[in-house]
């Protein structure tokens, strides 16, 4: 099994930035994507960016230019740096990992709330 433990949220002003990174532990050796979504109320869980053992990442269009994310080559970390932060980037953002059997694994969250 792998355990995902996510940290860095907070309350910030639109326009701000905010880092959020998520440690890895367990079964790590068959991951091979790892990336982060979010939910935001009364919305549906969405991809925000994901990062492949390759080092291809995609991200959501709503993100793209502000949003970077990157992970360490052991695959014990996978951080989020949010920049330009809107509203609307309001969500419990969740770190999430697949293995090759295509299991995903998820963290319990971290709130990320920007005011205007």
């Amino acid at each position: 099994q792998v355990q995902l433990v996510e940290s860095g949220g907070g309350l910030v002003q639109a326009g701000g930035s905010l880092r959020l990174s998520c440690a890895v532990s367990g079964s790590i050796n068959e991951l091979n994507a790892m990336g982060w979504y979010r939910q935001a109320p009364g919305q549906q869980r969405e991809l925000v960016a994901i990062i492949y053992i390759g080092s291809m990442i995609n991200y959501a269009d709503s993100v793209k230019g502000r949003f970077t994310i990157s992970r360490d080559s052991a695959k014990k970390w996978v951080s989020l740096q949010m920049n330009s932060l809107k509203p609307e980037d309001t969500a419990v953002y969740y770190c999430n990992a697949r293995d090759s059997s295509m299991i995903n694994y998820w963290g319990k969250g971290t709130r990320v709330t920007v005011s205007s």
